[in-house]
C-alpha cells in the first residue's frame, strides 16, 4: 500500500532517536534534500544525484529531532531542485495525493506532504521557499508550518534561494506542529495570544466567488472571536509586484548557487523546470538590487502592522489542487496566482501556519495564518487551541 503513494524517494533510510525527548515514540520522514551521512542526495533529478558525493554528516535539524527522540523513516520525493509548486517530477513520478487522488499533491516537497497525509509517517520535513511546505499541505488537507526565515538551521539542506529558504514542517494536526516546533525553535516570545485580524482585500480577490463561498463560515467563527478584525489593503500595487519582487530575488540567487553546476553538467530538467532555469540564467544580480529595497520596505510594513499581537488571514491557495492532467499554461498560472500568496510571508521572513479548515467540491484547501518575525512559538500555540476549540 504505500508504494501505492509513491511518497517515498527512499524508504530503507532509517536512524534510530540518538536520545530521549518530546519527540519519543514519533516517525518523521525527510525531504531528499537535507544531508544524511553517508547518504547522496537527489534533490529530485538524476544529474544531481550522479554528480554529488554522499554527506560526511546529518544535516542540523535531522540531529536536533534525533536528539529529541523521533525515529527517521526514509526521504521522500522532492520538485526538481525544489524549484516549482506543483508536485510532478518527470523523472521519479507524481507521489499520489492522498485526499484528491486525481489532483497533484502540491510541490517541491510533495513527498513529505503525502507521507502525512497518508499516515506513512507521524510528520515529515521539507522546506519552503516560494510556498514548498504551504502549497502541498492545502492540497493534501493537512498542517503546514513555515518558520521564521533563519529561526530553524538550514545547514546541511541544498540551497535554492538563501535569502528565503526555510526548514519547514508538516503534521495531520496542529498540536503535533507544536511540538516539533518546541523542539526545533529557541525559546521566543513571552507574549501568548493574538488580539487583531488582518484580512488583506487583494489575497481574498485571487478566489473565485464560489470558492470564496467555501471560505465564509470559518471567516465568520474567526471574526466573531476577535474585537478587532479588519479588512484592510497592504500593497500599493497589487500583489503581483510583490509576486514579482519574489520571483526575481529569488531567480538571480537560484542561478548565482546552480548555474555553474547546470553550464558544466547539462541536467535533463522536465517541464517548467527547464523553463525556470532558463528564465534565472538571464538574470543579473543588479536586476534583484531595486527589489531588494522593495522587499525590506514591505518587511517594515507588515512587521510594524502585525506588532506582537496581529495575525495577517489569507487563503493558503487560491484554490484547490489542480488535476492531474491539467496543461502547463493551466498549472503556470497557478503558480503565478498562489506566488501572490506566498510571497507575503516569504519577501518579510514571517511565520505562517496553514490549516486544512475548508472544502471545496470534496476536496481541501488551507486556511493560513501569518504573524510577526520571531512570534513562531506563539503562533504554533495560538493555532492548537483555535483547532481545539472548533471541535
Amino acid at each position: 500500500m504505500k508504494e501505492h503513494y509513491n511518497a517515498f524517494m527512499n524508504e530503507d533510510v532509517k536512524l534510530s532517536p540518538l536520545q530521549s525527548g518530546l519527540l519519543n515514540f514519533y516517525t518523521f520522514a525527510i525531504k531528499d534534500v537535507f544531508a544524511i551521512k553517508d547518504y547522496t542526495n537527489s534533490a529530485g533529478n538524476p544529474d544531481w544525484l550522479r554528480t554529488h558525493e554522499p554527506a560526511k554528516q546529518n544535516a542540523a535539524v535531522i540531529d536536533k529531532l534525533l536528539n529529541n527522540g523521533a525515529t527517521l523513516h526514509g526521504t521522500t520525493h522532492t520538485d526538481e531542485m525544489m524549484y516549482s509548486l506543483n508536485g510532478q517530477n518527470a523523472h521519479y513520478g507524481t507521489p499520489v495525493n492522498p485526499k484528491a487522488p486525481d489532483c497533484i499533491p502540491g510541490g517541491s516537497s510533495n513527498g513529505s506532504a503525502v507521507a502525512v497525509a497518508a499516515h506513512l509517517t507521524d510528520f515529515a520535513i521539507g522546506t519552503d521557499t516560494g510556498g514548498s511546505i504551504r502549497i502541498p499541505s492545502s492540497y493534501c488537507g493537512i498542517y503546514g508550518f513555515r518558520p521564521t526565515y533563519g529561526a530553524v538551521s538550514i545547514e546541511g539542506c541544498i540551497p535554492l534561494s538563501k535569502s528565503f529558504d526555510t526548514v519547514g514542517w508538516m503534521a495531520n494536526d496542529a498540536e503535533t506542529l507544536q511540538l516539533i516546533g518546541n523542539c526545533l525553535l529557541e525559546n521566543d516570545c513571552d507574549e501568548d495570544d493574538f488580539y487583531k485580524l488582518y484580512f488583506p482585500i487583494e489575497a481574498w480577490g485571487l478566489l473565485n466567488d464560489t470558492v470564496r463561498l467555501a471560505f465564509s463560515p470559518i471567516l465568520e467563527i474567526l471574526e466573531g472571536k476577535f474585537d478587532n478584525a479588519q479588512w484592510l489593503t497592504i500593497s500599493n500595487q497589487g500583489l503581483q509586484e510583490w509576486a514579482e519582487a519574489f520571483r526575481v530575488i529569488q531567480g538571480t540567487e537560484v542561478w548565482e548557487e546552480h548555474g555553474e553546476w547546470v553550464k558544466k553538467v547539462k541536467p535533463a530538467f522536465g517541464p517548467g523546470i527547464a523553463q525556470r532555469f532558463q528564465a534565472a540564467s538571464q538574470m543579473k544580480k543588479s536586476d534583484a538590487e531595486p527589489w531588494k529595497e522593495f522587499q525590506t520596505k514591505t518587511g517594515s510594513f507588515l512587521s510594524k502592522l502585525l506588532d506582537s499581537d496581529g495575525l495577517i488571514v489569507i487563503p493558503t491557495a487560491h484554490e484547490t489542487a489542480p488535476s492531474l492532467t491539467a496543461g502547463s499554461d493551466e498549472l503556470e498560472q497557478n503558480r503565478a496566482k498562489n506566488m501572490q500568496l506566498t510571497c507575503i510571508a516569504g519577501l518579510a521572513g514571517l511565520p505562517q501556519i496553514t490549516l486544512p479548515l475548508v472544502t471545496f467540491n470534496h476536496k481541501p484547501i488551507g486556511l493560513s495564518f501569518i504573524a510577526n518575525r520571531g512570534r513562531d512559538k506563539q503562533l504554533l500555540k495560538w493555532a492548537a487551541a483555535f483547532t481545539e476549540s472548533l471541535k
